[in-house]
């Protein structure tokens, strides 16, 4: 097997992801907006991103014991199964003009819950198809199919037009099809599908754990994905807040403008992380970027002109790429195949539940504590008043200065922090060389698991 045949196998799986993720995204939108326009309620249109959000936060350890225990293309290929097979039936009620808006919760918990086992089966496999060296570009590359989702809704808008929700969901179901197909054509080695074999499974709900007690086991691993779990919060609070901040001084219209600006920012951070990898220095490179993200998050807050907050809004999400890449590149570095899955699947569970956390917190804090002390005459007015303006919103701004002082602050702190800063030299890498086609060239047949953990044992516990 040659390098080239990897990286060819590997642009098989990434299509399939991409390909899967924008049918899902546009479908996403089109149902929010259907709810929307069905019950009127923004607190209905809300549920669907919760129940997009919660099944990240139980299904993360499941999808890595599944991934870790079972070939990793039929998890995928059942999972994409499954989501399809919520589509098809939501699609099919529309038509019958039966669908309900319990149908759309049920129909985003399943996608999204599949969307965690295709995830993380993607990350545990990426290590084993491309060369350590190349880790940060195809991370990267990942960043940038997450950015072309996101733009997914400008798609979904001119869809709606033209073939109307049927049609859309339909789209959707023939991108299942593509992904599924292309997961089925590319010949994967075995050691990809299937890892290391263990002596003795342990119980389900062990194995559950063994994600957690796994990092527990390496502290500098654990502070490294707590430290995200922290940014993750932080970001969150960002992504709750900065909309309604800019619609405080501008109308929707200029809102979808910036959100463009910021967009744009993600493709092209997504863009330089494929072409460049990431820093040498990961860590440090990690603390970087995200300092950089903190203090362009500050500047939303002093100023309430458009362009302004149009070039911080492109800058902060410039970084998102390159932090959340290098990131994936550190555990993809750091922890061998056979037990990647479970850690993965530990890691977006505990970044996951950040996001709930910094929704319901933002919000009050900006309105109800923050805001009124920034009204005129309020105890705030003078002090932080003269940084942010006083009045209507500007509590909003207040918490989104203080949210980007303190990502500035969790940078000096990566550095800070002898466990993070020497992270890369005091946990040996899991696999020395990386990619299978530097593991011995045996295909999908065969049935020598060390070919599949080349340097496993370097933080076997």
């Amino acid at each position: 097997m040659t390098a080239r045949g990897d990286l060819v196998r590997f642009g098989g799986v990434w299509l399939a992801s991409l390909v899967s993720g924008v049918g899902s995204s546009i479908t996403s939108f089109v149902l929010g907006v259907w709810v929307f326009q069905t019950t009127g309620s923004a607190t209905l249109f809300a549920f669907v991103m919760l129940s997009a959000m919660l099944p990240g936060l139980i299904a993360g350890p499941f999808a890595g014991v599944a991934i870790d225990r079972f070939n990793r293309r039929t998890v995928m290929v059942v999972t994409d199964s499954l989501a399809a097979a919520s589509t098809a039936a939501v699609a099919l009620l529309l038509y019958l003009d039966a669908l309900a808006v319990w149908h759309v919760y049920v129909s985003a918990m399943v996608s999204a819950a599949c969307g965690v086992f295709h995830l993380t089966a993607y990350q545990a496999m990426t290590p084993m198809l491309i060369p350590k060296r190349h880790l940060g570009r195809v991370n990267g590359l990942m960043q940038t199919a997450t950015a072309v989702q996101i733009a997914a809704p400008l798609l979904a808008a001119s869809l709606l037009g033209a073939v109307g929700m049927v049609g859309v969901l339909v789209i959707d179901l023939a991108s299942f099809a593509v992904a599924m197909g292309t997961l089925l054509v590319v010949s994967l080695p075995a050691p990809v599908l299937h890892p290391q074999e263990r002596a003795e499974r342990p119980s389900l709900g062990s194995d559950l754990a063994s994600g957690l007690r796994y990092l527990r086991a390496r502290p500098p691993l654990l502070a490294f994905v707590l430290t995200l779990t922290a940014y993750n919060f932080l970001f969150g609070v960002a992504g709750v807040l900065v909309q309604p901040l800019i619609l405080s001084f501008s109308s929707a219209a200029t809102l979808g403008v910036l959100m463009f600006a910021g967009g744009s920012g993600l493709f092209a951070g997504g863009l330089l992380m494929g072409a460049w990898g990431g820093p040498k220095r990961r860590v440090s490179g990690i603390a970087a970027f995200t300092a950089l993200g903190g203090a362009a998050l500050a500047l939303h807050a002093p100023w309430t002109s458009a362009v302004v907050v149009g070039v911080a809004a492109a800058v902060f999400l410039f970084t998102l790429p390159v932090v959340q890449g290098t990131v994936v590149t550190v555990l993809q570095s750091k922890v061998e195949p056979a037990s990647l899955g479970r850690v993965m699947g530990t890691s977006h569970t505990l970044g996951q539940l950040a996001m709930p956390a910094a929704y319901l917190l933002a919000a009050p804090l900006a309105e109800n504590v923050v805001g009124p002390a920034l009204e005129p005459g309020g105890p705030l007015a003078g002090s932080l008043g003269a940084v942010v303006g006083v009045g209507e919103a500007r509590g909003l701004a207040a918490v989104v200065l203080a949210d980007g002082i303190l990502l500035v602050l969790l940078a000096a702190a990566v550095m800070l922090v002898p466990a993070l800063r020497r992270l890369e030299r005091d946990v040996p890498d899991a696999v020395p060389g990386g990619g299978a086609a530097e593991g011995g060239g045996d295909t999908e047949g065969a049935q020598d698991p060390e070919e599949g953990v080349r340097g496993a044992g370097a933080l076997h516990g």
